[in-house]
């Protein structure tokens, strides 16, 4: 079946609802830090240095362990159904290298990014500063990725005005506060737009270096990543979609693509095949229609046996209830991946209640040595503490 015929059917199954009736396995203890929409982003630090990891939504954080509300510059709560948020996606990590956690904040596509600089527990607003002279962030699925390996994250995304693949690295001295822009594509290409959907970084051809795949096909790595003139390879990895992760599914030594819809229904796997030309291309299986809007995606072992699981979720409310199933449960998902026999995917639910937004944040929280799980989206901010047993 073509792509285009696996996305009608999903619209067939995906207008018929998803089933109230399923019910998380218990794996997960579940927080709520607050019903208010005041982000589709969160993020962890410990932005008061006192030993405890704390929680960021938006202009917002919640200081660990009693999750008080704290704000980093004025803002306010968002009508879920009306509007969209300043805050798409959020990091928190050590900007200007001062000791001090600091706060990435990605805002509506296509607008600039910028982070709050620690005031290092002093009174009043946080400092703002915008990222590489206010360029701006298209694809709604940018990635926090450490490009050039040299230990800090960087800023995977595409610039809008240029329609050009770029990244954002981070300060790497001491006082800096400007993060430098650098292109891996020419301009005018695809997975650029304000509204793209997206994006990933991984080697699809095993020639040792990382590449950038869209939905539309994928940019050939080079060893300088600053060159901006990395070939592009077209090729049909599905529809829109939230963060793709580059991982061989089924141990055949060739790298796959995992994706999920970011306005309808379906989460694949995107088999890597060879033409008769020797050239390569992807075969899409779908892995599971159970929600729909799965607007970001993580990897994260959770379950402790050294191979990451697959972490989705409904962004809740995405279009403010105007698609359908847009307001149907807000499920949240993780999937162990087993390469060894078909269909080597198994579904778990962690939660019917929350969802998820536009990144997902993944971090040991209470020292257990267990990753745990942070989301915010329309539906509030959640933690889920891991108690899967080894």
């Amino acid at each position: 079946m073509t792509n285009s015929g696996i996305y009608a059917c999903l619209i067939l199954l995906f207008t018929a609802g998803v089933p109230a009736a399923a019910q998380p396995e218990g794996s997960f203890k579940r927080t709520k830090l607050t019903g208010d929409f005041i982000s589709e982003g969160a993020a962890v630090a410990d932005l008061n240095k006192d030993g405890k990891v704390d929680i960021i939504a938006g202009y917002y954080w919640f200081e660990a362990p009693s999750w008080a509300r704290h704000e980093l510059a004025p803002s306010r709560v968002f009508d879920p159904r009306k509007e969209y948020s300043n805050s798409f996606l959020n990091l928190g990590m050590d900007v200007d290298l001062d000791g001090w956690d600091d706060v990435v904040i990605i805002d509506f596509p296509g607008k600039a990014a910028f982070w709050f600089e620690n005031p290092h527990n002093k009174p009043g607003v946080w400092s703002k500063h915008y990222i590489a002279d206010s360029v701006g962030v298209s694809n709604e699925s940018p990635g926090f990725i450490d490009i050039d390996g040299d230990g800090r994250l960087d800023i995977l995304c595409g610039d809008p005005a240029k329609k050009q693949i770029i990244w954002l690295k981070a300060p790497v001295k001491k006082g800096e506060t400007r993060w430098q822009r650098f292109a891996l594509s020419k301009e005018n290409v695809p997975g650029t737009e304000n509204f793209s959907h997206g994006i990933g970084y991984g080697d699809i051809d095993k020639d040792g270096i990382a590449d950038v795949v869209v939905r539309e096909g994928w940019f050939k790595g080079r060893k300088d990543n600053k060159s901006g003139n990395w070939d592009f390879y077209p090729a049909n990895l599905g529809e829109p979609c939230s963060h793709m992760q580059v991982l061989d599914i089924n141990a055949d030594g060739k790298n796959d693509v995992l994706s999920a819809s970011a306005h309808a229904l379906g989460i694949w796997w995107h088999e890597q095949l060879q033409t008769a030309e020797g050239k390569i291309d992807f075969k899409t299986h779908l892995i599971s229609n159970t929600t729909a809007q799965t607007h970001s995606s993580a990897m994260a072992d959770l379950n402790g046996d050294g191979k990451k699981e697959y972490i989705t979720g409904k962004r809740f409310l995405a279009h403010h209830g105007r698609d359908p199933g847009d307001s149907d449960p807000a499920m949240l998902l993780y999937f162990e991946i087993i390469s060894k026999k078909e269909p080597y995917f198994k579904e778990h639910l962690i939660d019917n209640d929350s969802g998820a937004g536009l990144n997902i944040t993944v971090h040991d929280m209470n020292g257990d040595h267990k990753p745990d799980i942070v989301i915010a989206n329309k539906n509030g901010v959640f933690l889920f503490e891991n108690q899967i047993k080894k």
